[in-house]
């Protein structure tokens, strides 16, 4: 995972979406704080392919769902 300002993205567009071509997911800053995150249409795809499984059986528990989520982010607060 990248972490790159707004600014940084702007300046170097074509670079950071090469990255995310390649796999790389981005996470976006703005005054210090996360804004947004680029991922690649499959990943995005898989990732609401994911979610709406767990609605669809009936088997889904958003609070579970969102701290499993944000465990691969902890690192960044």
């Amino acid at each position: 995972m990248t972490v790159a300002t707004a600014t940084e993205i702007q300046n170097n567009f074509g670079r950071y979406l090469q990255k995310v071509q390649d796999g790389d997911e981005i996470v976006v800053l703005k005054n210090g704080r996360q804004v947004a995150r680029l991922i690649s249409y499959e990943e995005s795809v898989s990732f609401l392919t994911d979610s709406l499984t767990g609605i669809l059986e009936h088997d889904y528990d958003d609070k579970e769902m969102t701290a499993e989520r944000m465990k691969k982010y902890e690192d960044f607060d």
